[in-house]
């Protein structure tokens, strides 16, 4: 297994436990929390599977930090 698949893992095991957009708390929020699309576990995901472990992160780390109440969202893709 290599690396970039065990991070996808990861994601994909958040998205379907811990996510509010995903997983089963998305009853508290049925149109969705991340006011992005694809939702920032989505985009670490893709970002992961496109660019690798090293810069996928960092794409995907700077979306997070992108991501706060006075956001306006929006369509971003990796």
């Amino acid at each position: 297994m290599r690396v970039r698949d065990g991070v996808v893992f990861l994601i994909g095991v958040y998205q379907k436990t811990l996510s509010f957009d995903h997983g089963p708390l998305k009853m508290f929020y049925s149109h969705g929390y991340c006011p992005y699309f694809p939702s920032c576990s989505e985009y670490g995901r893709l970002a992961v599977m496109k660019y690798g472990v090293f810069r996928g992160v960092m794409k995907a780390g700077g979306r997070v930090l992108r991501c706060h109440p006075f956001c306006e969202g929006g369509v971003d893709q990796p």
